[in-house]
């Protein structure tokens, strides 16, 4: 029970009061200026959320929040991915693919949500505004510190295919 139990203190990325993801979601061409700096971060414990590391000085970067409800598997937020490639800002598309607090994954147990993203904003040429692409988010729980977040996309996004994992890596799933 990772969010209830072990993140009490956790800073992560959640919302501005007065300030949705929407206010932040970015359109206009792919060559329109972006930055992860555009997205809120506020400290906490957020339905869901996570950051990849250091904002600065880092080859690649990636932070998110957004809302969840389990039962009725539905999620929305926003996810923000910088790297050498460029930077993309993505909304999270409302049907929830997956989750669970069973899941194993770098041999550890903890809780797992699988969703689907759409690029709002880009500074990757190659990577086109409406392209929609996956996500998989991980939280390791009972104090181990093996989070991860990868990012899936098709094949003229796939400069931001990405696996971020490590303790670097702070993510908030939601227990069942």
């Amino acid at each position: 029970m990772r969010g209830a139990l072990t993140k009490a203190g956790i800073g992560l990325a959640l919302t501005t009061p007065g300030l949705s993801p929407a206010t932040v979601v970015m359109t206009g061409s792919a060559s329109a200026a972006t930055s992860c700096s555009e997205v809120p971060t506020v400290y906490g414990i957020p339905p869901w959320g996570f950051h990849t590391g250091s904002y600065t000085g880092e080859r690649s970067f990636a932070k998110g929040h957004g809302n969840i409800n389990l039962e009725a598997n539905t999620v929305s937020g926003i996810i923000c991915q910088q790297d050498r490639a460029g930077t993309i800002i993505m909304s999270v598309r409302h049907h929830l693919d997956y989750h669970s607090h069973y899941a194993m994954m770098w041999g550890y147990p903890g809780n797992i949500i699988k969703i689907k993203v759409r690029v709002t904003s880009s500074t990757d040429p190659e990577c086109a505004l409406g392209t929609v692409g996956r996500a998989t988010l991980y939280a390791s729980y009972n104090g181990v510190r093996s989070d991860s977040v990868q990012f899936f996309f098709p094949a003229a996004c796939r400069d931001q295919d990405r696996l971020y994992h490590g303790t670097q890596v702070n993510n908030q799933v939601p227990p069942l």
